[in-house]
């Protein structure tokens, strides 16, 4: 575009370029102030309409998240030692779960073989299961 026929060459010679008298659209007063400036103040509105969790917290939500981070369930060991190719002509089938980066077993499910399992915590319900299928599980240290 021509330099000539740009809207700013009209407003050479004029002191506010057609924003009204002293300082108008030149610092952040006109738009009332600078990021989250005014949430609670003058833009309450907008806070209200586009930012309702702004303020606050989550009451229901621990600071630190405890418990296992991944857990398995009874009824899943068919399927992994099946995954993990596991052969159970020796008598019982060894699973270490703490290695595979579970923290608990839960009881769940049915389980079919004899498994010799390793975890850092479990249920009561799974630890009847596992015996009850002729296994044995034990608590084992997380590494």
């Amino acid at each position: 575009m021509p330099t000539r026929l740009r809207k700013i060459r009209r407003y050479r010679g004029s002191r506010q370029h057609g924003w009204g008298q002293v300082a108008q659209h030149r610092g952040s007063g006109s738009r009332g102030g600078f990021g989250q400036a005014g949430l609670m103040k003058h833009k309450w509105t907008w806070t209200v309409k586009y930012d309702p969790d702004h303020f606050g917290h989550d009451a229901f939500k621990p600071p630190q998240p405890k418990g296992p981070s991944r857990w398995l369930n009874v009824g899943q060991l068919d399927d992994l030692a099946r995954r993990l190719q596991l052969d159970g002509k020796k008598g019982k089938r060894e699973l270490d779960l703490t290695q595979l980066g579970y923290g608990k077993l839960l009881g769940e499910g049915h389980v079919k073989w004899a498994y010799q399992i390793t975890v850092s915590s479990f249920s009561k319900s799974a630890q009847e299961k596992i015996v009850e299928a002729g296994g044995e599980i034990a608590s084992g240290s997380k590494k």
